[in-house]
C-alpha cells in the first residue's frame, strides 16, 4: 500500500502550502543556482523534510540524504559525510540533507561544524530539526537558520480534499466534521493528518474513529509536556481537539508522570532537586486525592 503522504509529497515549491517568504528566498537561490547550509526548525509534519528535498530536487547536485535519529554519532560523520564530501562529484555541488538533526550527540555536532568549513568550497548542508535548542550554538551559526511554521487549518483542509478526492474517498455520511475533527485532532503534524485519514478509509469511506482519535491527543499532550511545550500551546492543543472528555487523558498523564520531571544541576544525594510540573500535580490531585471534582476546567483555564 502506498502512503499517500508520500505519494501526494509536492514535487515543486509551486506546490508547497505555506511559508510563502521563505519559498521566495529558496526560489532565488535556485535561480543562482547555489544555496547556503540551512537549518530548518518547526514542529513535527510541518514540511521541512519536503522544502530540503525539493531544494535538492531542483539543483544540479550529488545528494547524500541522512536520518539523523537513526545515525546519529561521530561514526556517521567519519564514515558517510566525510567521504561523500571528499570524493569526485558529477554535480555542481554536492547537497547533505540531515534530517532530524537535533538526534545528534552533542560531540558529533561538533565534528559536523568543523567538516562544513573543511568542505564548504563543494558542499552545503540542509539540517532540519524540531528543537532549534538542541542544536548547539556554533553548528547554527554556520547555517541560515528558518522557521518553517504549519499552513493554515484552512490550507491543510484544502490539501486534504483534493487527497482524497484525486483517491476518489468521500467523507462518511458527506460530512465534512470528519475532516474538521481530524485536523483539530492532529495540527499543526500535516502529516499525521493525512496517515490519519487514510487509514481511517475503508472501502472508499472516511470514517471517524473517535477512540483512536482519543489516544491520539493522549500521545500529543504527553509528547508535549515531555518536550517542554509551553502550557498555553497545550491548552490550544486541548481547545483544538474539541474533545470535553478528559478522563483517559488524566490517566494517561498519571501513567507517564516521569517523564514530566526536571533534574537541575549534578547528580548528587547534595545537589539534586526536581520540578514537579503542573500536570504532575493536577494528575497526583485528581486520582489519589480526588478532592477537586473541577478539574478539568483547571487543565484547560476556563
Amino acid at each position: 500500500m502506498n502512503l499517500w503522504v508520500e505519494k501526494y509529497r509536492p514535487q515543486s515549491l509551486e506546490e508547497y502550502v505555506g511559508n510563502e517568504t521563505i519559498k521566495n528566498k529558496i526560489a532565488d537561490y535556485l535561480k543562482q543556482g547555489s544555496i547556503q547550509n540551512l537549518l530548518f526548525h518547526g514542529v513535527a509534519g510541518t514540511g521541512k523534510t519536503t522544502l530540503a528535498k525539493l531544494i535538492a530536487k531542483n539543483l544540479n547536485c550529488d545528494l547524500l540524504y541522512i536520518n539523523a535519529s537513526d545515525e546519529r554519532g561521530i561514526d556517521t560523520i567519519r564514515e558517510k559525510i566525510i567521504p561523500f564530501a571528499s570524493s569526485l562529484g558529477f554535480g555542481d555541488v554536492k547537497i547533505v540533507i540531515l534530517d532530524e538533526a537535533d538526534y545528534i550527540t552533542p560531540q558529533a555536532q561538533a565534528t559536523l561544524r568543523n567538516t562544513m568549513e573543511s568542505f564548504s568550497g563543494n558542499t552545503r548542508f540542509i539540517l532540519t530539526c524540531n528543537y532549534l535548542e538542541r542544536i548547539i550554538s556554533p553548528l547554527q551559526s554556520r547555517c541560515q537558520t528558518l522557521e518553517i511554521k504549519p499552513p493554515s487549518k484552512k490550507e491543510v483542509g484544502i490539501r486534504c480534499i483534493d487527497i482524497c478526492e484525486a483517491e476518489e474517498a468521500k467523507w462518511e455520511n458527506d460530512d465534512m466534521t470528519v475532516l474538521k475533527t481530524i485536523i483539530n485532532a492532529h495540527y499543526p503534524d500535516i502529516r499525521k493528518i493525512i496517515n490519519t485519514i487514510q487509514g481511517s478509509t475503508v472501502d472508499g469511506i472516511v470514517k471517524l474513529d473517535k477512540a483512536s482519535l482519543k489516544n491520539d491527543l493522549n500521545e500529543q499532550i504527553i509528547n508535549a509536556l515531555s518536550n517542554k511545550i509551553l502550557l498555553q500551546e497545550i491548552r490550544q492543543i486541548l481547545a483544538d481537539s474539541g474533545s470535553r472528555e478528559f478522563d483517559s487523558l488524566f490517566k494517561a498523564l498519571y501513567d507517564n508522570l516521569d517523564k514530566f520531571t526536571i533534574k537541575i544541576g549534578p547528580r548528587s544525594e547534595e545537589h539534586t532537586s526536581e520540578l514537579q510540573s503542573p500536570c504532575n500535580l493536577v494528575c497526583r490531585l485528581l486520582l489519589e486525592k480526588k478532592k477537586i471534582k473541577n478539574i478539568k476546567n483547571i487543565l484547560t483555564h476556563k
